[in-house]
């Protein structure tokens, strides 16, 4: 699994997901554990240079999105920035390794405003998503020209096909991961990390920051 990480990237977007995931790679699972697939984190930046994010310490990635030569099965973009101006904090490169990995990937998850990212890309046209609720009318008037159908009360939405899986803000993250994880893995081994995390899990519809936001 890619993990793309950038100046001003929010840290819980990417961590909560990478923690519940982070318990099905080939580390932690033992010969006992029933799943049919093993999970691990690559950490891409554009830089190896200390990354400043909005918030926590700095981070450090384990390739750049030039150097990173092997096709990945999953990407992981999180949100971060909150900037009124996509702008800024969009990436050549970033927006490169996407354009290149994102059609053969098998999986994309964006959390919060990483789909906002990830409409730039074009993989997101013709399709269903959601974002964070905060800036949810922001990003629908940036795309409006986009054939992207955004789903206001949602706190995750995948596409018909499974395979491009967004989510709502930030904590969301969380929810879109444990969804992702009982469609590969089925319920037993996803119930089992969360009951590990003690993480109360929400449902796909169990969204009440949109009504809070004003947009239902």
């Amino acid at each position: 699994m890619a993990v793309c990480l950038y100046k001003g990237t929010t840290s819980l977007d990417y961590q909560g997901p990478v923690e519940l995931l982070g318990l099905r790679s080939t580390s932690t699972c033992s010969a006992q554990t029933k799943t049919n697939c093993a999970i691990d984190a690559t950490y891409l930046a554009n830089t190896l240079d200390p990354i400043v994010p909005l918030a926590g310490p700095k981070l450090l990635a384990d390739q750049t999105y030039d150097d990173a030569k092997e096709q990945f099965d999953i990407i992981l973009i999180p949100g971060g920035g909150w900037s009124a101006r996509k702008d800024a904090f969009l990436q050549p490169n970033l927006m490169n390794f996407l354009k290149r990995q994102g059609p053969n990937a098998k999986y994309i998850l964006s959390i919060c405003t990483g789909s906002w990212i990830l409409s730039s890309t074009g993989l997101l046209d013709g399709k269903r998503a959601t974002t964070n609720k905060v800036m949810f009318k922001v990003i629908k008037e940036d795309t409006k020209d986009l054939p992207i159908t955004w789903i206001a009360k949602a706190r995750w939405v995948a596409t018909d096909d499974k395979k491009i899986w967004t989510s709502s803000g930030i904590t969301a993250g969380m929810d879109l991961a444990y969804a992702f994880l009982e469609y590969i893995t089925g319920k037993g081994p996803a119930e089992a990390s969360a009951g590990l995390l003690e993480m109360i899990v929400h449902g796909e519809g169990d969204d009440p920051f949109a009504a809070k936001n004003g947009l239902i």
